[in-house]
């Protein structure tokens, strides 16, 4: 899909990775990062106690350091070398993650490019940790572009820096209807910071009833519910999360 066309797609999708595209990928994205403060600091760390999930990996890393002992300046200044660490590290023990693919997903990936909707990511992941992700999963080839953890402090700010890149290269502009598609109420609350519809599937650690307490605009058991015309808005069903 070529960077600058006359005419933006009518539809935008940005997907989370975990919990929404693979799920149960194993231990090694928590052990890259408990590894990374090692060789870095020196210091043992863990992500025992820590919830997880949602998050970006700057604010776990952090978290980690803090309960470790580690002085907020220190932290600061360690930071981008343990992020280069973290993601050094997962790329070379991602396993394969065919099978831990989320249910629908392949099938709405294929057609949604086929439709000539833009898909672009959201997420906690940084940046070699997510592309390996989709790399080992099968499925990275789908993905134009993203926004990932060591870009911003927060998720709605990702969501900004996303849809910068696709206004900028001409995937999107205000009469696109944009989708961020996401398993955690962090996806949704981004989403309604930014004024773009969210999507919420009930694949990841988040209840059905804890996503529709936080009202997405469309809320699915799996991706095999969702469709590219529904992404363009077209043939909604009734069972919208907003009441």
């Amino acid at each position: 899909m070529a960077a600058g066309r006359d005419t933006p797609p009518k539809a935008l999708v940005l997907f989370d990775i975990d919990g929404t595209l693979v799920r149960r990928a194993g231990p090694h994205h928590r052990e890259a990062l408990v590894e990374a403060v090692r060789r870095v600091s020196g210091l043992e760390s863990t992500t025992d106690g820590i919830p997880v999930q949602g998050m970006l990996d700057g604010d776990i890393l952090r978290l980690m350091m803090r309960a470790a002992g580690v002085p907020a300046p220190r932290i600061r200044a360690a930071m981008p070398a343990v992020m280069a660490a973290a993601q050094e590290i997962y790329h070379g023990a991602c396993p394969d993650l065919r099978r831990r693919v989320c249910p629908g997903v392949r099938t709405l990936l294929s057609r949604t490019l086929r439709a000539g909707i833009p898909i672009g990511l959201v997420t906690g992941n940084l940046s070699r940790i997510g592309w390996r992700k989709l790399e080992c999963a099968g499925i990275k080839d789908y993905f134009l572009f993203g926004a990932f953890a060591e870009q911003a402090s927060s998720r709605a700010a990702l969501v900004r820096i996303a849809l910068r890149q696709a206004w900028q290269n001409g995937w999107a502009n205000r009469r696109t209807l944009i989708s961020l598609v996401g398993d955690h109420p962090n996806d949704i609350l981004a989403a309604r910071r930014n004024k773009i519809r969210s999507i919420a599937v009930a694949t990841g650690l988040s209840s059905r009833d804890e996503l529709a307490g936080h009202r997405p605009d469309l809320l699915l058991e799996d991706l095999r519910a969702l469709t590219p015309a529904m992404l363009r808005g077209e043939g909604l069903p009734g069972n919208s999360g907003r009441k």
